[in-house]
């Protein structure tokens, strides 16, 4: 399941005010962000559809997708997979509690430079030993 999305473009404030009101119909609204960086609308069952500035640099990109699935091991086994697909390491399976406490999750660029990620934000997380 896709659990986000994030999208580069151009003139944040304005894509901003066109997401706001294009997304009123269909009850999704903004549910967090950082001025001058990025929203996040909720979009419904936990899943986000994000909206970042350009220009930023690695690791963020022009499109980045993240995969929501069901235990840290997955988290591992796409890694590793991905990996041995030809992707780029672009951040080992991890907790990242800037995220959240329980965010257990990878990055990976793709053939095009593309940032994917496979992650999972449950409480029955545990930090590697």
């Amino acid at each position: 399941m896709i659990d986000h999305i994030t999208i580069e473009v151009g003139d944040l404030e304005k894509s901003k005010l066109f997401y706001e009101r294009a997304f009123a119909p269909l009850n999704y609204r903004l549910s967090f962000g950082k001025e001058g960086v990025f929203w996040a609308f909720d979009v419904g069952n936990g899943c986000l559809f994000e909206i970042q500035r350009t220009g930023e640099t690695p690791p963020l990109t022009h499109l980045h997708v993240a995969f929501r699935v069901g235990s840290k091991a997955e988290v591992d086994a796409f890694h590793g997979a991905a990996l041995e697909a030809g992707a780029k390491d672009n951040g080992a399976p991890g907790l990242r509690p800037d995220y959240a406490e329980n965010y257990y999750a990878c990055f990976v660029l793709d053939p095009d430079g593309y940032n994917i990620e496979a992650m999972i934000n449950e409480a029955s997380v545990q930090p590697p030993r």
